[in-house]
């Protein structure tokens, strides 16, 4: 059997076990990561090498700009300093304490150790998103655990690059030129970034064709990586930025049957991609093993103290900085509460930007020697990333369950219902004052059947938000209804628009009814 065998038959496999975790409700990487483990150690399966630039340029950009276009500003603006001390501050006592541990019980030299923690330091978007789908944390947290998971990558990926140079080259570690490092990627890396979805806007805002529309969306994440990697900045902050700032503007940028084809071939890409990469990281782990040499042989043991030096970290850093920002918001009178930390500590899982980083180690020094222990490095990361993903996984659930802090499904039910009631009364509102039938011939409507018509459809709606379900008016409308209630899909947008900027509604809310009006929006276009 081939590699390319393998692969076709990996990406069968892992759709299954994809679809299958979604109708079971369990965590779908967790799953894919056992699977792949299992196919890996089937004596028949060769081994499967993939290639850096697979991961790094084909499979990342996607799925980063996928997450990031996930994140809500608002909520961003809202816990920027608590992020901040994780993106910092976190990510370089996770490499300090990894690489000590490794130099300590792994065969692990002083560098490559560094190495080791600069990749395992920051947590994984992709892992986290996908995990973090199956949950209903309250919208702060959720920001928190995603914002961290997203800005990380630019700190892990300095120390990385730092740690790279430091073992091939053998020069010293310079304070200003780590820092200097850091300004060059991150912050070149983010200006590129907002260029690229500056001029993404652009385009999109002039183009109303459904294929054009899509393959710039699709194209979006691949122009941001390789013009910021050919800068020598960093792509992963690039795709990030662009993603967050195209997610947050993209309901202006297209009408709604563009939005749902372009949402639709996305989620297909990213289902596709998520699915293989999580479960090549199990599928990788058993030909890793095969390449240790004697001394190495002890990474079952090493990897469970390497994760368990991971989790220690974060819960040392994440509880006390709850309690010196329960501390500044004034709240030293009340109990300081474990739920929260708890919860940000145990998403701290790791998945395909370490494994990325990892496979980009060099093979060489700088003398033309191979670098020592580099079979060592990917699979003790390959390893951790797999145990975190499999124990932290299947027991998240458990613990935002256990901790309370999750919303309700009837919390979620009543806000999507009383938004829903909100923008049908502002519709409605709009539609009374229209006046005389004059004033409704502007919208090419002056038919007061019509009128009618809409006023009932949106009386409906409103009665029947508290089931969160309604039927589409009588079929086949006439032109006249058409064009009332497409300008009225425009004005209960914008109040949904409104509702979220004001902070009155959570950005899953927003997203999920934007999403239902574009549905009824585009079946209007499609009777027309």
């Amino acid at each position: 059997m081939t590699g390319l065998t393998v692969i076709l038959l990996l990406v069968v496999l892992a759709t299954a076990v994809a679809t299958g975790a979604r109708r079971w409700s369990l965590p779908a990487p967790s799953l894919l990561v056992i699977a792949g483990l299992l196919v890996g150690l089937m004596p028949w399966v060769p081994e499967v090498r993939v290639p850096p630039h697979v991961i790094n340029v084909l499979v990342l950009p996607p799925l980063l700009f996928a997450s990031a276009g996930e994140m809500s500003v608002r909520d961003l603006r809202t816990v920027w300093r608590p992020v901040t001390g994780l993106v910092f501050g976190l990510v370089v006592a996770s490499a300090i304490a990894v690489g000590y541990v490794a130099r300590t019980i792994t065969p692990l030299t002083t560098a490559t150790a560094f190495i080791l923690g600069s990749v395992l330091a920051s947590t994984d978007p992709v892992a986290v998103t996908a995990l973090g789908r199956r949950l209903s944390l309250p919208p702060r947290v959720q920001a928190m655990v995603q914002a961290e998971s997203l800005f990380n990558d630019a700190t892990s990926l300095v120390l990385y690059k730092v740690a790279v140079a430091t073992a091939v080259s053998g020069s010293a570690v310079s304070v200003s030129g780590t820092v200097e490092q850091f300004l060059i990627l991150a912050g070149g890396g983010a200006l590129i970034g907002a260029a690229v979805a500056g001029v993404v806007a652009l385009i999109r805002r002039r183009t109303e064709d459904p294929i054009l529309e899509t393959v710039i969306a699709l194209v979006t994440p691949y122009a941001s990586y390789v013009i910021a990697e050919q800068s020598h900045t960093s792509g992963v902050t690039a795709v990030i930025v662009s993603g967050v700032v195209l997610g947050s503007t993209g309901h202006k940028l297209s009408n709604a049957p563009i939005r749902i084809q372009v949402h639709a071939v996305y989620d297909t890409v990213a289902f596709l991609l998520e699915s293989v990469v999580f479960a090549l990281i199990g599928l990788e782990l058993p030909s890793l093993v095969r390449q240790l040499a004697r001394d190495e042989h002890g990474w079952p043991l090493w990897v469970p103290v390497i994760a368990a030096t991971l989790l220690a970290i974060r819960l040392l850093w994440v509880f006390p900085l709850s309690a010196l920002i329960h501390h500044r918001h004034g709240e030293g009178d009340s109990r300081l509460s474990w739920r929260v930390p708890a919860v940000l500590s145990w998403a701290g899982t790791r998945g395909v930007m370490p494994l990325a980083a990892a496979l980009s180690v060099p093979l060489v020094t700088q003398t033309g020697a191979p670098l020592p222990h580099r079979a060592l490095i990917l699979t003790l990361t390959t390893g951790t990333i797999a145990l975190t993903l499999v124990f932290q996984g299947f027991t998240l659930v458990p613990i935002v369950r256990r901790s309370g802090i999750a919303l309700e499904p009837e919390h979620t039910a009543r806000e999507e219902a009383r938004t829903r009631r909100h923008i049908a009364r502002a519709a409605l509102d709009e539609l009374k004052q229209l006046g005389d039938l004059d004033q409704l011939a502007e919208l090419g409507a002056a038919a007061e059947a019509a009128v009618k018509q809409a006023r009932r459809h949106l009386e409906a709606r409103i009665h029947q938000a508290e089931d969160a379900h309604y039927s589409d008016p009588d079929a086949r409308p006439a032109d006249a209804y058409r064009e009332i209630r497409r300008a009225l899909i425009a004005i209960e947008a914008a109040e949904l628009q409104h509702l979220y900027e004001a902070n009155k509604i959570s950005n899953a809310t927003r997203r999920r009814i934007q999403r239902e009006l574009d549905l009824e929006e585009a079946s209007l276009r499609d009777r027309g």
